[in-house]
């Protein structure tokens, strides 16, 4: 109870200090908000324009004269200085994703950019700063994995063996791997640059760290854009679950979708022999995999996949063909490699473990919450319940994770996020990654935020992709003003 205590001192200290004065002596945070970085180019093949630097951070905010962490940031100045307002910080989602190449990723709008010098950094843990790494291979970073009976002892020994992996290469530095201090981080980079409020751009997992900056930190919160938002009150195993909730009304819609272009695929003339056609073929590769653009393909596989792709019924429908095609021994006219689709980005050359992303993930994942259940045989219940609710990926959902086993699960409560800060949450209506009730569930707890809902919408991460929430948001960003209530508008790309 002490260390909460100390840590809450330390957040509310960071709070309340004015941030273009020189720190008081004696303050123990001082050392990181007077920091000075050393600004230079990131890479000879960017922009000279385009800036990076190390700051330091304390590895625990509650003892700030322990430990320091290296906190990679950049920066691109606005480019029209008289009608700068300040910075925007950016994080593109994860939990585990890099950020420092953000403020060169193209996507806002030119009123934007002159107005705000923006703002990206990797996480603590993350890519360039003090990166995680629990020597997992290749095998042991795979996080689809299905219930079966006759496989969840492996299952079990494979969590289990991430988690003591993880804690014999991290030790004391896993528990404050966490959201909480992450925004702790963004607050520290606010005052390192001398500004008294910050804006903010995330996306994804990064709309649950801006909701926590914004439960910390409300003074601090300027113009914040929530986009593809997480439903904070379900971290992180209710996250992972929604997945699989989501994931059966797109099924749904996408039989539909399909039977009504039946001459085109060929895959039912009904939503429910589109149905049947699909676990057919789910059936089919369980008994015989099914080579496929490169790869082989289980049953599994293909739920696993298909669940993203349902989403957008287009794409999933000439997916589901082509593999109809190489299943039956007829050469598929058209498909995407699974493996090509999921490799990584290449960065800008910087060294980072192979497996950081996926041992951030875990980090992050396990050390924000205490709510992890410790018996394997709660998982097991849950997926064998979840399969039979939710079939196409209940069972992915519920299975057993390494955080069963997190030695340093929790160093403090997850952030209840109840506030009336202002901010705009922009969703889709068929976001795969964070379903529509995802997103109704933070605007819930954010009571002075306005939501943005793209109805017929489908992808993940809605700047930049439609008109109608493009001006919204820029409008936002650039004037301040918000909707004055929430909202719904038509994409493009919607589906009828």
């Amino acid at each position: 109870m002490a260390s909460l205590l100390a840590a809450s001192a330390v957040a509310t200290l960071v709070s309340v200090l004015a941030p273009t004065a020189a720190p008081a002596a004696g303050d123990p945070l001082g050392q990181y908000l007077g920091q000075k970085p050393a600004w230079h180019r990131c890479a000879k093949r960017l922009p000279a324009a385009f800036q990076c630097a190390t700051i330091k951070v304390p590895l625990d905010y509650s003892r700030p004269g322990g430990k320091k962490l290296d906190l990679a940031i950049s920066r691109v100045k606005a480019s029209a200085e008289k009608e700068r307002r300040g910075v925007l910080l950016i994080n593109p989602g994860g939990p585990g994703t890099e950020g420092l190449d953000e403020p060169v990723s193209g996507v806002l709008p030119k009123s934007v950019t002159r107005r705000y010098d923006l703002v990206g950094f990797d996480p603590r843990g993350v890519g360039s700063s003090s990166p995680v790494t629990c020597g997992l291979t290749s095998e042991e970073q795979n996080r689809e994995r299905p219930y079966k009976a006759e496989t969840f002892a492996k299952d079990v020994k494979w969590a289990r063996t991430v988690a003591e992996k993880c804690d014999a290469e991290q030790g004391d530095k896993l528990r404050h791997i966490t959201t909480r201090n992450t925004a702790r981080d963004m607050d520290v980079i606010r005052a390192v640059l001398g500004e008294k409020k910050i804006s903010y751009l995330g996306y994804s997992y990064g709309t649950y760290l801006g909701a926590v900056y914004t439960q910390m930190f409300p003074e601090r919160s300027d113009r914040f854009v929530l986009d593809s938002a997480v439903d904070p009150a379900r971290v992180w195993r209710g996250v992972m679950q929604n997945w699989a909730e989501g994931a059966e009304p797109a099924f749904d819609r996408w039989a539909e979708w399909t039977a009504r272009r039946n001459s085109t695929y060929r895959l039912g003339d009904t939503p429910e022999a589109v149905h049947k056609t699909f676990y057919d073929l789910v059936a089919r590769a369980d008994r015989k995999p099914i080579g496929f653009d490169g790869t082989s393909l289980t049953g599994y596989d293909i739920r696993s996949e298909s669940r993203v792709r349902f989403f957008g019924v287009l794409d999933a429908a000439k997916w589901i063909a082509n593999v109809k095609k190489a299943a039956e021994g007829r050469a598929p006219s058209a498909g995407q490699d699974l493996k090509a689709r999921t490799q990584a980005q290449p960065s800008f050359g910087r060294a980072v473990p192979l497996d950081n992303e996926g041992a951030a993930f875990w980090s992050i994942a396990c050390a924000d919450t205490r709510d992890w259940p410790r018996d394997p045989e709660q998982y097991r219940n849950d997926a064998i319940r979840d399969k039979a609710t939710y079939p196409l990926y209940g069972d992915f959902a519920s299975n057993i994770k390494p955080c069963a086993f997190w030695k340093k699960q929790g160093s403090e409560p997850a952030t209840r996020v109840d506030n009336k800060v202002k901010a705009l949450i922009l969703q889709y209506e068929w976001d795969s990654q964070t379903p529509l009730t995802s997103a109704q569930g933070l605007r819930r707890v954010m009571k002075g935020a306005k939501m943005l809902t793209v109805a017929g919408g489908d992808g993940h991460g809605v700047y930049g992709s439609y008109t109608c929430a493009d001006k919204t948001a820029t409008a936002y960003l650039t004037t301040g003003k918000l909707p004055a209530k929430d909202v719904t508008c038509k994409g493009p790309r919607a589906i009828p």
